[in-house]
């Protein structure tokens, strides 16, 4: 673990620690958020180079998700998925699953398919006779 954090570093990029963290697969994407306003510390809006220390708090919304996170240990580098879970502490409201999905296909709308089609087309055969 000394690789990635050095021991006098109390403080690094948000950028980088929501990355090192895994809360964001890429720096970039985590540079968008903040350059896009998604990305709270302490309350505050945060550009990428703001700096979080142990004992922050971050409010981001990811993927369609508010995540609300306290900083534990401030890292710089991308870990392991447990070793990344021990660098916060995660306040997030539960995530809500739909219980229906939110679009459903109505029976009869849309093209049929071969077995129908050739349904339909004896039915209107043997109307015809």
């Amino acid at each position: 673990m000394d690789r990635v954090t050095d021991p006098t570093a109390d403080e690094t990029r948000i950028d980088r620690w929501l990355c090192a963290v895994r809360l964001v697969k890429t720096r970039p994407l985590a540079t968008r958020l903040c350059e896009g306003g998604h990305v709270l510390v302490n309350g505050l809006p945060a550009k990428p180079a703001t700096k979080v220390r142990t004992g922050d708090r971050v409010e981001a919304l990811i993927a369609d998700r508010q995540r609300i996170i306290e900083v534990v240990r401030p890292i710089e580098s991308r870990v392991g998925a447990p070793a990344a879970a021990t660098s916060y502490v995660d306040h997030s409201p539960p995530v809500v699953t739909e219980s229906e999905p939110g679009m459903m296909r109505i029976r009869g709308e849309g093209r049929p398919g071969k077995r129908l089609r050739r349904e339909l087309d004896r039915l209107r055969r043997a109307a015809d006779d």
